[in-house]
């Protein structure tokens, strides 16, 4: 049994060279305030996929890539639908 840890999020920037960052967002519940709270993550992934601008990635934890770079992208499950 593994303990490797996914995420799933979009990518919003693929700007520097082999790296994008991904926005993960998670719902959770406030416990004094009754209410959903919506918390967003950025990280950024070791990109050899060529992923998008919008695109919907699987990004799974590895040993430490450069300074903030700790994940790496692992598969692309839908790619952004342009008009």
């Amino acid at each position: 049994m593994s303990n490797i840890k996914t995420r799933s999020g979009r990518v919003t920037s693929n700007k520097m060279q082999k790296t994008v960052i991904v926005a993960v967002e998670t719902l959770k519940h406030h416990p004094l305030y009754d209410k959903t709270i919506r918390r967003t993550v950025k990280y950024k992934a070791q990109d050899d996929k060529s992923c998008g601008v919008g695109d919907l990635v699987t990004i799974v934890e590895t040993r430490p890539l450069s300074k903030e770079k700790r994940w790496r992208v692992s598969e692309i499950v839908s790619k952004k639908k342009t008009a």
